[in-house]
């Protein structure tokens, strides 16, 4: 039994960094758009290339883990971890931490898997490895919760990547360990990988994505945008009939057609999509605005970290009296109601009321997620319900990655529509300070004094007005969606 617990330890420790990694940037964008010189779009793509990867990566890496055997998986996901770690934290250029956080999103990819593997086969008795997945979700939500926290501690005190520097030791250590106390597990040759169909899947979705963003900025001729959107359209499709023909599909996407599966689906997307990207567009509030630092931001978001990271038993007794239904559609309208009230709110002077409101906020999505879950293994066929949870995977980091898309695209484009520059600038220099935050700072350092404070002002009170556009836009695109989540649900009873 002690050997059991030991190899949960270790396990779940390589987990902690793979969790926190996803969130662990978002209090370092300001700081990661002045020391490599990232622009706004290339900082969205460092921050949610991770998300995305591992979305498409996370299926066929659990299917390798079938086919070499779990420790094998966990050994050889954490090498490539600490490697791109390494490669991260001493990143020349925004395109090379680009190219990092992708490697790191697979290595990822292979770890989850390898955990979650790993807690089905060393606990045989069902009340033990009930409690052993709650510790592992328990790692998880609390990991991702607390990344901007970490990450300002870290940026406080050393350079910024030191956030991807810390992951070392622990995979040397979780490595080390791993090799000498987690038992073999014997692999099935005659388990297909099917990688060609994750690469699909993930070039389509950025594809997509690339098209979104490029779009809203203006900046690239529309033939390129417009090729980007339909070859990422003709892979997804392939993606789809693809599967639909597959004896073993990496995703069962007739499971979509079931209503209250594909309602939770979008209730996942959806929550993450509110958490990760509120959070990302605070952080640079705080900092480029109100001149905190990253831990000052990271603590002044701590609010919405405990809600969502502690609301779980709560919302798990709210779903069994209540019922999915009253739950994921009350979840959703109050993310929307916070978000409206946080999008009037000046955090400056209205401080309380700003943490009260991400309270709320941190309840009500997590609840959401919590009331996403129960709706997809509860609507899932028992024999398909591993196929459900692959699903449900995918779906949150999915949400994670497009939430910095969708709100850095509502902000980048609000952002230049609204802000006023002082006469006096060059054609260059405007329409670079026109195009983020960042760019506008990173502008006012090659200015006069006077004329560097005034551009500095204006980029500030564009982006204050921006954030909350983009925070009310979220909130009545959730109003909606709250309401289609009622009638959609209409048949889902208690758990």
């Amino acid at each position: 039994m002690f050997r059991q617990w030991l190899a949960l330890v270790i396990i779940v420790l390589v987990y902690i960094p793979v969790a926190i990694d996803a969130t662990v940037l978002h209090v370092a964008a300001p700081t990661l758009s002045m020391t490599l010189g990232a622009s706004g779009n290339e900082l969205l793509w460092i921050i949610d290339i991770y998300s995305l990867v591992m979305a498409g990566m996370v299926l066929p890496m659990g299917a390798l883990g079938d086919r070499i055997g779990f420790k094998r998986l966990l050994l050889l996901g954490s090498g490539l971890f600490g490697l791109a770690s390494l490669a991260a934290a001493f990143a020349p250029d925004a395109g090379w931490l680009i190219a990092a956080r992708a490697v790191l999103a697979i290595g990822a990819a292979m770890i989850v898997p390898a955990t979650l593997a790993g807690i089905r086969t060393l606990f045989i008795d069902a009340r033990h490895r009930n409690i052993a997945l709650g510790v592992w979700a328990a790692v998880g939500s609390g990991g991702a919760a607390f990344g901007p926290l970490i990450g300002g501690m870290l940026l406080e005190h050393f350079y910024w990547g030191s956030v991807f520097l810390i992951n070392v030791p622990i995979v040397l250590l979780v490595m080390a360990l791993s090799a000498r106390f987690v038992p073999q597990q014997p692999g099935r040759r005659d388990q297909p990988l099917n990688l060609s169909h994750a690469i699909m899947l993930i070039v389509a979705i950025l594809l997509l994505v690339y098209s979104a963003k490029t779009a809203m900025k203006g900046l690239v001729a529309p033939w390129v945008i417009g090729g980007a959107f339909v070859t990422g359209a003709l892979l997804l499709t392939m993606f789809v009939r693809i599967q639909l023909r597959a004896a073993k599909p990496m995703i069962d996407m007739r499971l979509f057609s079931h209503r209250i599966i594909l309602s939770g689906v979008v209730m996942a997307m959806t929550a993450m999509i509110a958490l990760v990207g509120f959070e990302l567009l605070m952080a640079q509030e705080l900092q480029f605005v109100h001149g905190f630092t990253p831990f000052e931001a990271g603590k002044f978001m701590l609010p919405l970290m405990v809600a969502s990271g502690f609301s779980g038993p709560i919302a798990g007794v709210l779903v069994a009296r209540l019922g999915l239904r009253t739950v994921a559609t009350s979840g959703m309208a109050l993310s929307a109601l916070s978000f409206l009230g946080l999008s009037m709110l000046d955090f400056s002077t209205q401080q309380w009321q700003a943490w009260g409101l991400m309270v709320l906020l941190g309840f009500s999505a997590a609840s959401a997620l919590l009331a996403s879950t129960a709706a997809i293994m509860a609507a899932a066929p028992k024999e398909k319900a591993a196929a459900a949870g692959a699903i449900e995977t995918m779906a949150y980091e999915l949400g994670a990655g497009l939430g910095i898309a969708v709100f850095g695209l509502l902000l980048s484009r609000s952002f230049s529509a609204s802000i006023i520059l002082p006469e006096g600038l060059t054609g260059d220099i405007a329409a670079r300070a026109s195009s983020s935050i960042g760019e506008a700072v990173k502008a006012a350092q090659t200015l006069t004094p006077t004329l560097a404070e005034a551009t500095i002002n204006a980029a500030r009170t564009a982006f204050t007005f921006s954030h909350s556009v983009a925070l009310s836009s979220a909130g009545m695109m959730l109003l909606l969606l709250a309401v289609g989540m009622w009638f959609s649900l209409a048949k889902a009873g208690k758990p």
